[in-house]
């Protein structure tokens, strides 16, 4: 227990926390200090702990990370009540802008951590997706990582203090720090919280096991480390007669680890070989494999057991050689033999290796795959930079600091929910289920009403407060208003208006087709039918084409009268329509396709869809019904079946000179999938000045498949095009569909 007084705290734990720290450091630890002792309350943790001790103990963590000056100070300072008043935080006055936001950082962490115990548990696969968006909203509430690494230390310093003083500790709190922060600290490299967060949190949670495992591992623990002695000094003359410098050491085994390998390999304690473990430490990767060809000379070493990471290291970036070897009692043993370099980034992760593996001696820029990626990267470098010069500072950069595209907010459920940036309670409501945009009316944020332009935050609780009944305004597509930052919502808002409009042409033209059907004394006709023998897949078809004008009503003489001459010609009839749709369509400003009809004082055309023509294609055309006459390459398979169901209806096409025309054409790709490979495709067409104006794009196991539809205007454009998509790398296939 930290003792508080006017002389606190002593010169053994100030001490502790300038460990690694310039003497010039010390009077901002002590200002904190005054100030705890100026504004200190008797406050405790949700589980008892006393928060002068907490912090106390906090900072102590952080100095043994190698952490700054400021993360250390805002540590200190957490013990103090958060600043809820109105006007600027007066310690962001007292200590600096850097100290302030590390303080507010780490206070909305700890708000989110009570909200996260929350979580709904829907299903296995659910609570694993939750977990991994939980980890990233951490991070991209933390505009400075340091705040994350004092999270996980509070984290880390409150299970040791369940465990020392044998509080009984929250099961919710210690299944947490195994799905969020253990794993959370593993992606960082922070390997020595992790380690320990795994052993406390599993010793609250099993502690049957754990005492069973540590009970199992006392038993042997005498002979073990008479066993490691022998061994160790054995092993010390070997390489002092080979001239092998080196440091030779005992290594510990975390208990959940052990139990995590018994579990995984479903093996027994007994069959443990790396309970009895040497660590062999030497200056190069030459001396690595000395040191292995001693031990393999003047011990057994079981074949199988044996892992070269250094030649083959593990995805993490993990370097060592680790080789199982038996005495002439036949007791078996590990040995881990790696560099200096090797052992640093294996005890504390990237962080200790970032100049090395990342960046260039002076930290250079963060160079990885996603933001995501990029923020992890900072954190390591942030690390590492405070060993190299603790004089130099430095913050993020803009974009590889944060996760500048995403945000992430929470459900009144506790669900977190991934958001465009710029998104509003709108966007939120329409993620969560069509209906419930559909009849969103209001919101609150954090408890507060809010207007729905409203931009969330990061780490925000949203409501969504709905009518029983009705449907999006009109005004939420309008950008200007700022209702909707989604593509995926604005989409739901267009589709609602469009089946109300469809609704409605439906309903109107089939008023129209009943009116005409009186007229002619034809009311007792089968409309589907007669849909059908006008062309048209359904009877809603037809009433659409009417309503648009698409379809005169006049052309159904043409089936209840087919001796009249004008009505028989079906060729005539469709070229009729044609050009009334093709006046419409100039009329309302459509460009042409460049293409000619032959006969029909150049009329201008639409493409299929289906094969996408493009010159100097053979094409030929086909007069639709209320369509115009549509335009398909003559080796299409959808034209073929056309011709010779409806031969009178083909007409002969060809191309014409339209000025500046773009023909769409549909480019399949086959790849390997892999990071940044639509982006590097995307630049081949960009290289090129090739719009692309629509993507479809789906992966199946290690192979990605992508369309995309781009507009040339000829053979040589297409060609160019497929050849410098064949040169991006990992592609295996390009051809036109």
């Amino acid at each position: 227990m930290v003792s508080f007084s006017a002389h606190w705290p002593d010169s053994t734990l100030m001490q502790g926390w300038m460990a690694g720290l310039p003497d010039s450091a010390r009077p901002v630890l002590e200002q904190a200090c005054q100030w705890v002792r100026d504004h200190y309350r008797e406050d405790e943790t949700p589980g008892g702990e006393s928060l002068l001790e907490h912090s106390a103990e906090l900072v102590l963590i952080l100095a043994s990370l190698r952490s700054d000056l400021e993360t250390r100070a805002a540590a200190l300072l957490l013990c103090l009540p958060e600043y809820r008043g109105r006007g600027p935080d007066p310690l962001h006055k007292a200590f600096g802008t850097d100290v302030g936001k590390l303080l507010q950082g780490t206070h909305a962490l700890l708000r989110l951590g009570k909200v996260a115990r929350e979580i709904n548990q829907s299903g296995p696969r659910d609570q694993v997706d939750q977990r991994e968006m939980l980890r990233k909203m951490l991070l991209a509430m933390a505009a400075d990582l340091r705040i994350v690494l004092i999270r996980l230390a509070s984290r880390l310093q409150t299970l040791r203090w369940h465990a020392r003083t044998k509080t009984p500790c929250d099961r919710d709190l210690a299944a947490e720090t195994l799905d969020l922060y253990a794993p959370l600290a593993n992606r960082l490299g922070v390997w020595q919280i992790k380690w320990e967060m795994e052993d406390l949190a599993f010793r609250f949670l099993e502690p049957d096991r754990y005492r069973e495992i540590a009970g199992k591992l006392e038993e042997k623990r005498v002979e073990r480390e008479e066993f490691i002695r022998a061994s160790v000094d054995k092993l010390r003359n070997l390489l002092n007669q080979a001239g092998i410098e080196a440091t030779i050491s005992g290594r510990p085994k975390h208990i959940y680890s052990i139990w995590n390998k018994m579990r995984n390999k479903a093996i027994d304690f007994s069959k443990l070989y790396d309970l009895r473990a040497l660590r062999v430490i030497v200056s190069d990767e030459r001396a690595c494999y000395a040191v292995l060809g001693l031990v393999h000379e003047h011990w057994t070493p079981i074949v199988e057991e044996f892992d070269d990471y250094i030649a083959r290291p593990k995805p993490n970036g993990y370097r060592s050689l680790h080789t199982v070897i038996q005495d002439v009692q036949g007791r078996a043993f590990e040995v881990q033999i790696r560099t200096r370099a090797m052992h640093e980034f294996a005890e504390h992760g990237m962080a200790a290796h970032w100049r090395y593996k990342e960046a260039g001696p002076k930290g250079g820029q963060v160079a990885a795959a996603d933001p995501y990626s990029r923020q992890l990267a900072w954190m390591r470098q942030l690390l590492e930079w405070q060993t190299e010069a603790d004089s130099v500072r430095t913050s993020p950069d803009k974009d590889s600091g944060t996760l500048s595209d995403r945000i992430y907010v929470l459900s009144p459920q506790a669900r977190v929910i991934e958001l465009p940036r710029g998104a509003t309670p709108v966007d939120f409501a329409y993620h969560l289920h069509t209906d419930l945009g559909h009849r969103c009316r209001g919101a609150k944020v954090d408890g507060v009403m809010v207007p729905l332009q409203t931009r969330l935050e990061t780490g925000q609780t949203v409501e969504v407060l709905t009518t029983k009944a009705g449907g999006p305004s009109r005004d939420w597509l309008n950008p200007q208003l700022g209702y909707l930052a989604s593509n995926r919502a604005r989409s739901k808002v267009r589709a609602w208006f469009n089946a109300i409009e469809l609704q409605q042409r439906i309903v109107q033209g089939h008023s129209l087709v009943d009116k005409e059907l009186q007229r002619l004394g034809k009311t007792a006709v089968n409309q589907e039918q007669l849909a059908q023998q006008l062309g048209f897949a359904r009877a809603d078809d037809l009433y659409v084409a009417v309503a648009k004008d698409d379809f005169s009503l006049r052309h159904l003489d043409a089936v209840f009268n087919p001796a009249q001459p004008a009505r028989t010609d079906h060729q005539q009839i469709m070229l009729a329509q044609a050009l009334k749709y093709q006046e419409k369509a100039e009329s309302a400003g459509s460009g042409g396709t460049g293409i000619l009809v032959e006969g029909v004082s150049s009329l201008l055309t639409q493409l299929a869809r289906c094969c996408r023509p493009a010159p100097p294609d053979e094409i030929g055309g086909f007069v639709t019904r209320g369509r115009g006459v549509s335009v398909h390459r003559t080796v299409c398979p959808s034209f073929r079946q056309l011709s010779e169901r409806h031969p009178e209806r083909v007409i002969d096409v060809s191309w014409g000179q339209a000025k500046e025309a773009l023909y769409p054409v549909d480019v399949v790709v086959h790849a390997h999938d892999r990071s940044a490979l639509l982006r590097d495709l995307s630049e081949a067409f960009s290289r090129l000045r090739l719009n692309v104006i629509g993507v479809n794009t789906h992966s199946k196991g290690s192979l990605a498949h992508m369309q995309f539809t781009v507009q040339v205007a000829d053979a040589e454009d297409l060609a160019g095009a497929m050849r410098a998509l064949s040169e991006v790398q990992g592609v295996l296939d390009v051809q036109r569909r």
